[in-house]
């Protein structure tokens, strides 16, 4: 058996890594078991722990297109056996973390690498619950070691480049300034796998007190050396990760930006993504960026052929009729998204001699507006 000790239980996890862990045994590419971990004491939540381990399971809605057919069914997913709430269940998460463990997956938003007051000094403690989420793996890795556990697999899946690199350079820089043994990060280094990761699904809402309703498709690559936590279709072992990064960012987000954009000039407040698209002018309007900057662009870079397969998937995923993806959520932070996918794609390219002025427009009147 695997058993996966998973760092968080938002509704993108119960429809991604629980629900390919459940897919795995269905299919015979098991047996695995998720313990899930809800590490923030949010009383609204206090219903989804108990209902993530039922063992009757909870449902994932998958709805969208798929090979240009409509998908509308639900899966009830069985894979979880047990779920802890921090900090109260931090000495039985010790415990399930020395002795049964195999593998660690992580998503813990955009600031989960965060240190938190106290963390330092809560990490040799036994007693303490630190409050940062890497404060809390490297106490948990410090009591396999004394234990004399072995090493393992960590999977970050936070939307940050490079994930594993950089968790881990987080966790070893807090074992130095903890002052926690030399053998200790020798063991860190020689045994411990953080794997970088990519993962991928739209999630448009939740279903209480636990489970959600997702599109079809799924992604989690994950990059070389390394090896799957599991078997499982939508689970990819790459040998370089920037390709796909590169795919994501510069076709689907920047496109949800190209939109953004759009919207931001007076479009209806309630407007989504499929709906966008349904009109004519957006339609071509988008199509016009993609079509004659954004795929030269990959042309340049040797990734023609790849770009335009991921455009098609992109599109009808963009399609999807049952996914309220509103423009107003993808408009949030707009400039910095510019600047990362707009401007980072500009640079990417830039020496192509490529001519991409509604890209550069969009690029150039967000900096100037910010100024």
């Amino acid at each position: 058996m695997t058993r996966i000790l998973q760092f968080g239980t938002s509704r993108f996890l119960q429809a991604h890594a629980c629900l390919f862990a459940h897919e795995a045994n269905v299919a015979g590419d098991g047996p695995v078991a998720v313990t899930v971990v809800k590490g923030t004491p949010d009383a609204g939540r206090a219903g989804r722990v108990a209902a993530l381990a039922d063992p009757d399971g909870y449902p994932v809605r998958l709805r969208g297109l798929q090979a240009g057919k409509a998908v509308d069914g639900q899966v009830t997913v069985r894979a979880v056996k047990a779920a802890l709430a921090l900090p109260q269940d931090w000495a039985a998460l010790g415990d399930v973390f020395v002795t049964g463990t195999d593998a660690v997956i992580s998503n813990t938003g955009d600031t989960g690498y965060a240190e938190m007051p106290g963390d330092l000094a809560a990490i040799a403690d036994p007693r303490q619950c630190p409050a940062g989420f890497p404060a809390r793996l490297t106490a948990l890795l410090l009591r396999r070691w004394q234990a004399g556990g072995s090493g393992l697999p960590i999977y970050p899946c936070e939307l940050i480049s490079g994930n594993g690199d950089v968790l881990r350079g987080v966790i070893d820089a807090m074992a130095l300034r903890a002052g926690l043994p030399p053998a200790f990060r020798d063991w860190l280094g020689r045994e411990v796998h953080f794997a970088n990761s990519l993962v991928d699904r739209i999630v448009s809402e939740p279903i209480e007190p636990a489970g959600a309703v997702a599109e079809p498709y799924a992604l989690w690559a994950i990059g070389a050396p390394g090896l799957a936590p599991f078997a499982h279709p939508s689970i990819v072992v790459v040998p370089d990760l920037e390709p796909l990064e590169r795919l994501k960012l510069h076709l689907l987000n920047l496109s949800h930006t190209v939109l953004a954009e759009r919207w931001l000039q007076g479009a209806s407040a309630d407007l989504t993504v499929q709906a966008a698209l349904a009109l004519p002018l957006w339609r071509e309007m988008l199509l016009e960026v993609v079509h004659g900057e954004v795929l030269p662009g990959f042309a340049w870079r040797g990734m023609a052929g790849p770009a335009r397969d991921y455009l098609a998937t992109t599109m009808e995923r963009f399609d999807n009729p049952f996914l309220d993806h509103r423009l107003s959520d993808i408009a949030q932070n707009h400039p910095a998204k510019v600047q990362r996918r707009i401007g980072g794609f500009l640079d990417w390219v830039a020496g192509g001699g490529l001519s991409m002025p509604l890209l550069r427009d969009i690029h150039d009147r967000r900096r100037a507006h910010d100024c």
